[in-house]
């Protein structure tokens, strides 16, 4: 089923800048989709659509089969959560627990279904027993946490993240995004995200669009977009860590490598595979390549 339907959707910066040029795209029900592109590609731009932040100045986006200029904001927040880059922009309360409960609050909820949502929001997030700390005295990575439970308690079908993982430590992006994992594949919430971090992209996302000047330029499934480092270039982006280096093996040190592997479970199968093939000039001393 699709959940958000983005036709020839174009927008203009009061500045004059062209942000959108004609976005064309379906987001599926229960999926993982990354948005990727380099700074100034629309990528924010098009988020903000997807929650009504940002009204279409030309083209539609549907939502549920109905326009979104055709809800209210509530129902729309209800329906699609936006986590922004900078937790500054989204914390406004004094404490964790007062922060997450601001979005039922304002839902006219009773205050043991408001306090039942935190708790559960903070649970899913890892940060239960954090209710009670001042926002200030939170990490950078910790606030990032806060902010996707404020989104979690109003309980979207939705959650939109703007560069989640930016600005973090390896296990800062490694906590983010098994939270993110989970919302996904556990409770089924629908995720899109957008990002730079491209090595994330094959082991998590369903599918992938690529933006550059406010367009849509490539869409698929990770295997399909990342199979041509020379576009990639062109849009300023990298494959993954783990696909440059067997590119590298490939075209520098002459290894026969059909195609290239996204993750570190692929890259072991092509290597067992080449390694176990008696005719291969894997096997000459030359490279040294030994089985684990």
């Amino acid at each position: 089923m699709i959940k958000i339907k983005v036709e020839d959707l174009r927008h203009k910066y009061p500045d004059g800048t062209q942000a959108l040029n004609g976005v064309n795209i379906d987001v599926v029900e229960g999926e993982f989709l990354a948005i990727l592109g380099a700074n100034g590609s629309g990528k924010t731009t098009l988020l903000k659509h997807f929650n009504g932040l940002l009204k279409p100045a030309f083209g539609s986006v549907v939502l549920d089969n109905k326009k979104l200029n055709e809800f209210k904001p509530r129902d729309i927040f209800r329906k699609v959560g936006m986590v922004f880059q900078d937790p500054n922009d989204q914390l406004i309360a004094p404490t964790v627990e007062e922060d997450v409960a601001f979005g039922p609050t304002n839902l006219n909820l009773s205050y043991d279904e408001i306090m039942s949502r935190v708790n559960n929001a903070l649970e899913l997030v890892k940060m239960k027993e954090f209710a009670k700390k001042a926002i200030h005295a939170l990490s950078y990575g910790q606030s990032k946490r806060i902010c996707i439970a404020g989104i979690l308690a109003m309980e979207p079908e939705i959650l939109i993240l703007d560069e989640p993982t930016s600005g973090l430590d390896p296990d800062g992006v490694k906590t983010i995004m098994k939270i993110l994992n989970d919302l996904n594949k556990k409770k089924g919430i629908t995720i899109i995200l957008a990002t730079n971090t491209v090595d994330l992209v094959p082991v998590l996302m369903d599918r992938v669009a690529i933006m550059d000047k406010g367009i849509i330029v490539q869409e698929g499934s990770p295997e399909k977009v990342f199979t041509d480092s020379r576009k990639l270039e062109g849009l300023k982006l990298e494959l993954p860590q783990i696909a440059q280096l067997m590119e590298a093996l490939r075209d520098k040190e002459k290894f026969p490598i059909n195609s290239l592997p996204l993750t570190i479970g692929q890259a072991r199968q092509e290597l067992s595979h080449l390694i176990n093939t008696e005719d291969n000039a894997l096997l000459s001393p030359e490279y040294n390549v030994r089985s684990e």
